[in-house]
């Protein structure tokens, strides 16, 4: 379960936005609003990656855990951006386990994955010879084999065309959920936040459904 209690965030002054929510394990909460509105200042404050420029207030649990003073690497809060950044001097089983812990089962483990995603047999691909929609899904694999506690979602189905797109986001709620992991996706796009089947929330001065 992710919880943020009474969490502000401002920039040069301005308040961007306000809010407290709990995300529980499987569910999809989405928040919803225009440019410039907090929405991914508001994960990078969850993940602990919020640019200096920004002053923030509340405070973020993650399973009991407060998140608040841990550094990034120590908060178990996976992130899916709307590129892929997957490392191009890596191979696509060389990206897969750059968050995997070591031991005897790599291979396997990374095997599996991508058998699971309809990739079977693609570990020693360069990811510079993938499909937009094969990049996303193993960008998505990179970081569910991080085990992560929790999941954001920053825009991460925008760039892909309308047919790709619900397909690559049913795969990462189905996966979310299957995980157990607590999910707070970030859209201006009201389909992303229709399929995601959660909460919504609206900020940046916009109404609430």
């Amino acid at each position: 379960m992710m919880e943020l209690e009474n969490v502000t965030l401002r920039l040069n002054g301005v308040e961007l936005l306000s809010l407290s929510l709990v995300v529980s394990p499987g569910e999809v909460v989405t928040v919803m609003g225009p440019s410039g509105a907090g929405k991914s200042a508001l994960l990078g404050y969850v993940s602990g990656t919020l640019s200096p420029a920004f002053e923030a207030s509340g405070h973020v649990k993650l399973n009991g855990r407060v998140l608040d003073d841990l550094p990034p690497e120590k908060r178990r809060v996976g992130l899916l951006f709307q590129d892929d950044l997957l490392f191009p001097h890596l191979s696509v089983a060389g990206n897969l386990g750059f968050g995997l812990k070591p031991g005897p089962n790599r291979a396997r483990i990374i095997e599996a994955a991508l058998a699971d995603a309809g990739l079977a047999g693609f570990g020693q691909r360069d990811p510079a010879t993938l499909s937009g929609g094969q990049r996303a899904r193993v960008s998505l694999l990179r970081v569910l084999l991080s085990e992560p506690e929790a999941l954001l979602l920053d825009e991460p189905f925008s760039k892909l065309d309308p047919a790709l797109r619900a397909q690559f986001r049913n795969f990462v709620f189905d996966s979310a959920r299957q995980a157990g992991l607590a999910v707070l996706l970030v859209t201006h796009d009201f389909e992303d936040a229709k399929a995601a089947g959660g909460p919504i929330l609206r900020v940046g001065g916009l109404d609430d459904f």
